[in-house]
């Protein structure tokens, strides 16, 4: 990984709760649509989900890389 990888040095923790703090989870959830994010969602059972999940896992790094792209 090079250094100007936005994911170099960040967790799937540090993405996802990212994510929630700028999106919030009802945004997160009409963004990518899966059950973690929108019924009873926490990041426990999201990372759960999505560590066992590549495709969900992808999109969260590809949404993760479009926000910080966007400032």
């Amino acid at each position: 990984m090079s250094s100007n990888d936005p994911l170099h040095g960040m967790t799937l923790a540090k993405i996802l709760e990212a994510l929630v703090a700028h999106y919030g989870w009802e945004g997160l959830g009409s963004r990518i649509d899966i059950r973690c994010f929108t019924s009873d969602p926490s990041i426990k059972s999201s990372l759960t989900f999505l560590r066992k999940t590549p495709w969900a896992r992808e999109k969260v790094e590809a949404l993760y890389i479009e926000m910080t792209r966007r400032g």
